[in-house]
C-alpha cells in the first residue's frame, strides 16, 4: 500500500502495519537516515490544544532532517479570524510545505483538507472522530510487549467521544484473536457506526460498566481520559467513575500492562507509575519512533 494521507485508521490493514513496525523497530535502535527528511518541511496545523502529539510529529520531522513550520493555535491565525476558508488555507500552506499535520475540533475535517491538498495530510486527531497515529503507535506497543495477538483488552472511559479509542478500536479488529472489553457507562459507550463495523469485521468485543471485574481478566488495560472539553457540566458526572490505583493493582494479572494516551487526569494514580506493569511514559516514547517510520513511508516517493 502506498500511502497519500493518513486520515483514518480503517485506511490500514496488517501488511502496511508490519512495514511501519518494522521501520519504526529500526529506527528505535537508531538504525536509519538521519537525512532521510532532507529538504522536506512539515507544517503543522492544530487548531485544538497539543502538546505530546504536536511535539512527537516536530521531533520526528527534524530527527529525520527535515524542517517544520508550525501553529498551535491555528483558529488564531489573522487569515482564520477574517473568515478565510480551510479551502484556500490548505491550498495556500501547500505552497510552503511538503506534508501538512492536522488537528482540529470537528469530525471529519481533516478528511475534507486532503480534498484540498497536493501535499500529504496526516490526521492528528479530529474532534470526536479519530487519532489514527495514536492508534498505530498503541497498537504497536501492544504487539512489540506479546509475542501472540491472542489478547483480551480492556478499553476504558468515555468511548462516545474519547477519538483514541476509536481508532484503537478499527486496527484491533484486524486481529481475530483479540477480544475487546469497553468499559464505560452506558451513555458513554461506543457509536454504534463502530460497533456496527466491528461486528462486519468479525470482532470479538462487548460491554460492561463493571470495571474491577473486567480489568482483572485484561491482559492490556487502556484507561483513557474523561474529555472534559465535550462533556462540559457532565463531566463531574463520570470523572471518578473508573480509577485505577493500588488497590486495583493487586488484582490485576503479573504480566499484564497498563496503558494511557495521555495526558492522564486522575484515571491513574501517580502510585500506579512505579509497577512495571504501567508502560505509558513507554508508549509515548514508542509515538516517535511511529511518527518517523509513518512520514518516512509517507514522503518516500517524493524523495
Amino acid at each position: 500500500m502506498i500511502l497519500k494521507h493518513i486520515i483514518s485508521a480503517k485506511q490500514f490493514d496488517t501488511e502496511t502495519l508490519n512495514k511501519i513496525f518494522a521501520l519504526a523497530d529500526l529506527i528505535k535502535k537508531g538504525e536509519f537516515d538521519k537525512n532521510s527528511m532532507s529538504g522536506k518541511i512539515m507544517a503543522t496545523l492544530f487548531y485544538q490544544p497539543s502538546t505530546r502529539t504536536r511535539l512527537s510529529f516536530e521531533s520526528a520531522m527534524h530527527k529525520l532532517g527535515g524542517s517544520v513550520i508550525t501553529t498551535e493555535n491555528a483558529g488564531e491565525f489573522s487569515s482564520a479570524i477574517k473568515g478565510e476558508t480551510l479551502e484556500d488555507t490548505i491550498r495556500i500552506v501547500n505552497f510552503y510545505s511538503d506534508v501538512i499535520v492536522i488537528r482540529h475540533p470537528e469530525s471529519g475535517f481533516a478528511d475534507l483538507a486532503a480534498r484540498y491538498s497536493n501535499v500529504p495530510i496526516i490526521n492528528a486527531g479530529d474532534g470526536v472522530g479519530e487519532h489514527p497515529t495514536q492508534g498505530i503507535l498503541d497498537l504497536y506497543t501492544i504487539l512489540s510487549k506479546f509475542h501472540s495477538p491472542d489478547l483480551t483488552v480492556a478499553i476504558c472511559g468515555d468511548h462516545a467521544n474519547y477519538r483514541p479509542h476509536h481508532s484503537l478500536s478499527y486496527l484491533l479488529s484486524l486481529y481475530p484473536e483479540i477480544k475487546i472489553i469497553y468499559v464505560s457507562p452506558k451513555s458513554l459507550s461506543m457509536p454504534q457506526e463502530l460497533k456496527k463495523y466491528l461486528i462486519d469485521k468479525k470482532t470479538k468485543f462487548s460491554e460492561t460498566e463493571d470495571f474491577q471485574n473486567t480489568v482483572t481478566k485484561a491482559d492490556v488495560i487502556y484507561q483513557g481520559r474523561i474529555p472534559k472539553e465535550y462533556l462540559g457540566k457532565d463531566y463531574k458526572k463520570y470523572s471518578d467513575k473508573y480509577i485505577l490505583d493500588r488497590i486495583i493493582l493487586k488484582n490485576i494479572k503479573k504480566n499484564a500492562i497498563i496503558m494511557h494516551p495521555l495526558p492522564r487526569l486522575k484515571e491513574i494514580s501517580p502510585e500506579v507509575d512505579q509497577d512495571p506493569r504501567a508502560i505509558y511514559f513507554e508508549q509515548a516514547q514508542n509515538g516517535l519512533y511511529v511518527r518517523m517510520a509513518l512520514l518516512h513511508l509517507l514522503l518516500r516517493h517524493t524523495n
